[in-house]
């Protein structure tokens, strides 16, 4: 979970392109102004695969929430992702 939270850290707030295994995502990231809550949508600019999830940083735990997804398709697009220049 820790790598998963760099990564998803990492991730620029606001509209950006990126690659996950060599398909291009435009991805939007919002986070709350206290940054206990951040959201997720990146959907394939070329296809129609999509991924979408709420990360809740509570005082004891951290939750991810996937929208109608396996929490692994969320992990495995944040660890994956490559912005664009």
């Amino acid at each position: 979970m820790e790598r998963f939270l760099d990564g998803f850290g990492r991730l620029p707030v606001g509209y950006s392109e990126g690659l996950v295994r060599g398909r291009r995502y435009g991805v939007t990231v919002r986070r709350s102004a206290d940054g206990k809550r951040s959201w997720l949508f990146g959907e394939e600019l070329a296809g129609n695969d999509h991924v979408s999830c709420n990360l809740y940083r509570l005082r004891d735990r951290t939750l991810l929430k996937p929208c109608e997804m396996a929490p692994e398709k969320v992990i495995d697009f944040v660890l994956e992702f490559r912005p664009l220049p």
